[in-house]
């Protein structure tokens, strides 16, 4: 018997010599970082030895330019997570050419409008991705004596609720994350603004409600009732630290609040005007971190991607994730599963209009899809927002100026020949 431990570690050894490795580049923490390697792990053990995933924190990466074969990140992100912009291998034909079943009227309407591109194929796996909604502070609220169980409905209640806040002496009542994404792509689509016209080649984010809107938010910024620390997501931290009482920001966040928590954390729809006809507050977009395939690799690897992209949509395991992790179900049967979690911090009414939301239709011109066009509309507009901040220009001469950026670049790519440019 003493013989036969040094033999199974050598078959062992063997197996992982000979298994299939591919390589998933991250930039997961805390709860989502380990239900993650849990997932993995679990994988791993059922390819008993012919193949492995194996995990790769993005800030562990040496040469971010040698690709991996997955990578789960927000596409914005895609400098940092490979010093360039690189083009996407689409989910439909890894999945197509690994021999892996790929149903994707399984996904929930809105989750795959996120990730699909300008014919409705699905381009990536929607599987880490989040709704803006208000976080806001119930002990700052109770300071400023306001209900911490009656959040601002619409941006009028959170003017009124920033001024009490203030007065009590919070120094930062309202702050930001993803600014584009929140505060002008979902101010479009819950006040029923196309965020694209002309058959989709047109980007059109300076419409009323939109210059309405960012001139608010700049007369709040003189005011010291918002605050902005940058286009990304420079706001968490703040609001995580507890220097700013409100925050509008990406469900995810829910994820990494501290365990215990430094204080009650409240979770709210996001704000809308209701002085806008027509509002439909619960129409939001879900966005943030997807699972995208990287070009370049051999036939076998993709195999193993398409397994184990097989092996992450199974009913079991998505509600593994969406239990754990309080990310958005990409499915109906892990949106059950996300309502019967418990703890899960979002109100029963919140969960209701999300899955409404998330289950509705689509709508044809209601957004940019992913890749090039939408993180350089973000980008572009986040520069020209900085003149609003700084009372250089005005809400309205600096959304048209971004638009007229816009199309300056895609009329560049369109003749180059370039026409899927805002995908």
């Amino acid at each position: 018997m003493r013989h036969l431990f040094p033999a199974v570690i050598l078959s062992l050894a063997v197996s992982f010599a000979n298994a299939q490795e591919i390589f998933l580049r991250h930039a997961a923490e805390g709860v989502v970082l380990d239900t993650l390697a849990t997932l993995v792990l679990r994988f791993n053990d059922e390819q008993k030895g012919r193949a492995r995933v194996v995990l790769q924190a993005v800030d562990g990466v040496e040469d971010k330019r040698s690709l991996p074969h997955l990578a789960l990140l927000d596409t914005e992100d895609s400098v940092r997570f490979f010093d360039t912009r690189p083009r996407f291998k689409p989910l439909h034909d890894v999945m197509r050419e690994g021999g892996e079943p790929f149903d994707a009227t399984r996904f929930l309407p809105r989750m795959a409008e996120a990730v699909d591109d300008l014919t409705g194929r699905v381009q990536g796996l929607p599987m880490a991705l989040s709704v803006p909604v208000l976080f806001y502070n119930k002990e700052a609220f109770l300071k400023a004596g306001l209900d911490p169980e009656a959040p601002p409905k619409t941006w009028g209640d959170v003017q009124r609720m920033a001024d009490r806040l203030l007065d009590a002496g919070v120094g930062c009542p309202l702050t930001t994350s993803g600014f584009a994404w929140v505060h002008l792509e979902n101010v479009s689509s819950q006040h029923g603004e196309p965020m694209l016209a002309g058959n989709g080649s047109q980007v059109v984010l300076n419409g009323m409600v939109h210059v309405k809107h960012v001139a608010l938010l700049a007369s709040w910024h003189k005011s010291a009732y918002f605050h902005y620390f940058g286009p990304g997501r420079e706001g968490d931290a703040r609001f995580l630290a507890g220097k700013c009482a409100m925050l509008t920001g990406g469900s995810s966040l829910h994820a990494d609040l501290p365990r215990p928590p430094r204080f009650s954390v409240g979770v709210a729809a996001l704000p809308y005007h209701d002085d806008v006809y027509g509002a439909r507050p619960a129409d939001v977009l879900p966005d943030g971190p997807a699972l995208w395939v990287l070009p370049g690799k051999k036939k076998e690897e993709y195999r193993v991607a398409a397994r184990f992209v097989g092996f992450l949509m199974r009913p079991e395991i998505q509600r593994t994730w969406v239990r754990t992790t309080g990310l958005l179900p990409m499915t109906k049967v892990a949106f059950d599963a996300m309502k019967q979690a418990a703890g899960s911090g979002v109100a029963p009414l919140v969960l209701a209009a999300l899955e409404r939301r998330l289950s509705a239709p689509l709508l044809k011109d209601a957004r940019t899809k992913p890749g090039f066009g939408r993180n350089k509309v973000r980008e572009i507009l986040g520069e020209e927002i900085e003149f609003v901040w700084g009372n250089t220009k005005p809400a309205k001469e600096a959304l048209d100026t971004a638009m007229a950026r816009v199309s300056g670049v895609m009329a560049v790519h369109a003749a180059a020949g370039r026409q899927d440019a805002w995908r």
